[in-house]
């Protein structure tokens, strides 16, 4: 079962974010600050990450580059209110594999988290490729 971490400090959408993809079979680890988040990465492994980057204690830019380099193998989607082309861009430098704003579809996220993890899957986990 895919582990995730969500990173929202809005009650409201992070419950629904969490409900969600606990109905759809994830393992989900909400955080609503930066500080949080990271000593969740520290001691956890997680398979994605989504990340608003509205957070009340540190720069949600900055806890990507965070995340990024304490979970190296995880997917980091951004999911934000932030819709500037500047705020993807940078977001994406950051380390974030995947951008979204708010407000968002759940079809559409769910179906964004399964692709990255089917994507993400570890070597080991794919089917051997056969050729001829």
């Amino acid at each position: 079962m895919p582990n995730l971490l969500v990173v929202e400090d809005d009650a409201a959408i992070g419950s629904v974010l969490e409900s969600t993809l606990r109905l759809h079979g994830y393992q989900v680890c909400w955080r609503r600050d930066g500080r949080t988040a990271l000593q969740a990465a520290d001691t956890g492994e997680f398979d994605l990450v989504l990340l608003d980057l509205g957070l009340p204690d540190l720069d949600g830019v900055e806890v990507c580059r965070r995340l990024r380099s304490a979970l190296p193998a995880a997917v980091l989607v951004i999911l934000t209110a932030r819709q500037e082309e500047m705020d993807v861009v940078v977001g994406l430098d950051a380390g974030a594999d995947d951008y979204l704003t708010k407000p968002i579809r759940l079809g559409e996220l769910l179906a964004r988290v399964r692709a990255h993890l089917r994507r993400g899957a570890p070597a080991g986990a794919r089917p051997p490729v056969t050729v001829g």
